[in-house]
């Protein structure tokens, strides 16, 4: 009996063990998931900058190299929200091995380069051109390593980033009588070089148009791998020491490899799907992600906390949602100070429904739209945030095509969004066949626009 009793009380112990066991073990998932996804949601700009460094090596180019476009970009060219009406110019500034010069031309009688340069976690540390440091009348630019502590030679605009690497995107525009032959053969007297090579500066251009070029964020464990990489080459800031710290429980720290088993790789691959429908979330929901432009129409804008610096820390508190829903989940590389530019956004229709890639949709652009130099409008993919690929390559319409566009008597112009052209419609037509979403871009707006005396009208489905 004595026996029976003692086997009894062995199995409810090796049962309670293995209760235990399991508990621990479902404690230490679910705390790699909560983890995870939070992680996921607080690493997207630093994410979004390690895509576009991973990318360099897959058009044949290099950090501390000139990558310019010989012709605007296409659907092949994958970016976040880019424009096809100007050719860009970019580059990633390697400082490890000390500083590095940025030495940008004055601006010219036909052309002007616009754009800014952001850290690894896509915190503007400098604008550049008319509306930029140099004021339009060119500069070198130096960049500094993280704890530089050597001379800082006069003549240049000297910038101190807090990360390794640097991350330039300009765009030539074009003024005056310029056309595109003089913002490709401007981009090409833009320099890029180690100060340590001041003496003798050499520059490497490479064209990134004749190729495909992916610089998106991949949701899967590829998220996870570039973070941890990111981790590992970016000096830790103060901002970020509670996430840093949750994520060497999970596998992630400085100076470790991340090797997660194949039952962690799994809960990463869930948890980033799941922050990318967090992100979408915040992204569509009105007043959320963006905020609306008028009350009563369906168009917004950045829904942004700052109006210079970007670094999303108000009163003590870093915005993660804000700063990946608002900004990095679809769009990259803001100003230091917002210009006057407008970028309205449209990602429902009339009656407040999403835009699908089945339907048939109308844009009706008034005549006095207030853009001084010109308006366009170009559809992305609601997935990618980027633009949809067709066999047509056509992504974009602007007010520079009305001489190809149907024009109505009264000088406005009706587009038209579907997944093939409304008969008749054809020169009028951007295709879609897949959830999207609308920018248009006002460039030069007038005062009618800040003011919000004039009102866009919303996109309406009319299939």
């Amino acid at each position: 009996m004595r026996k029976v009793v003692l086997s009894a009380v062995a199995l409810i112990f090796a049962t309670m063990s293995l209760q235990a066991q399991n508990s621990g073990e479902d404690n230490a998932r679910r705390t790699m998931e909560r983890r995870a996804v939070e992680a996921a949601i607080w690493a997207m700009p630093a994410v979004s900058m390690a895509g576009m460094r991973k990318s360099l090596a897959g058009i044949g180019a290099n950090f501390n190299q000139v990558v310019y476009f010989s012709r605007p970009m296409e659907a092949r060219h994958e970016f976040m929200t880019a424009n096809n009406q100007t050719p860009y110019v970019i580059s990633v500034l390697d400082l490890r091995r000390g500083p590095v010069v940025l030495d940008v031309p004055p601006a010219s009688g036909k052309v002007a380069l616009f754009g800014s340069a952001v850290d690894s976690w896509e915190v503007p540390l400098a604008d550049v051109g008319p509306s930029g440091d140099d004021a339009g009348k060119g500069g070198k630019y130096l960049f500094l390593p993280p704890g530089h502590t050597g001379s800082r030679p006069d003549g240049y605009i000297v910038i101190q980033s807090p990360t390794v690497f640097v991350h330039v995107a300009l765009r030539p525009i074009i003024i005056g009588k310029g056309a595109l032959a003089d913002a490709v053969a401007y981009s090409k007297t833009l320099k890029v070089y180690p100060l340590a090579e001041a003496s003798n500066p050499r520059t490497t251009y490479v064209d990134a148009y004749p190729q495909p070029w992916k610089t998106l964020p991949v949701y899967d464990l590829t998220y996870f791998r570039d973070l941890a990489a990111v981790v590992n080459d970016e000096p830790a800031q103060a901002r970020d020491a509670v996430m840093l710290g949750l994520l060497a429980n999970i596998g992630i720290e400085k100076g470790k490899p991340f090797n997660p088993s194949p039952g962690q790789a799994q809960i990463f691959e869930r948890a980033v799907q799941e922050a990318y429908a967090v992100m979408q979330d915040d992204f569509t929901t009105p007043g959320k992600g963006i905020a609306l432009c008028w009350p009563d129409r369906q168009w917004g804008e950045f829904n942004l906390p700052q109006k210079e610096g970007m670094d999303f820390l108000v009163d003590g508190r870093l915005l993660v949602d804000a700063r990946a829903g608002s900004f990095a989940f679809w769009a990259i590389f803001l100003p230091k100070k917002l210009a006057a530019s407008a970028y309205p956004i449209a990602m429902r229709d009339s009656a407040g429904r999403l835009l699908t890639g089945q339907d048939t949709y109308r844009l009706h652009v008034p005549a006095d739209t207030p853009a001084r130099d010109f308006w366009s409008v170009i559809v992305y993919s609601m997935k990618t945030k980027s633009m949809i690929p067709n066999p047509q390559n056509r992504v974009g319409l602007s007010s520079y095509d009305k001489s190809k566009l149907q024009v109505n008597a009264d000088g406005s112009v009706d587009l038209y969004f579907a997944p093939s052209a409304p008969p008749g419609k054809e020169a009028n037509w951007l295709p879609t066949g897949e959830d999207f979403f609308v920018m248009f871009r006002l460039y030069g707006p007038e005062k009618a626009y800040f003011d919000r005396t004039w009102k866009m009208n919303d996109v309406e489905q009319v299939n």
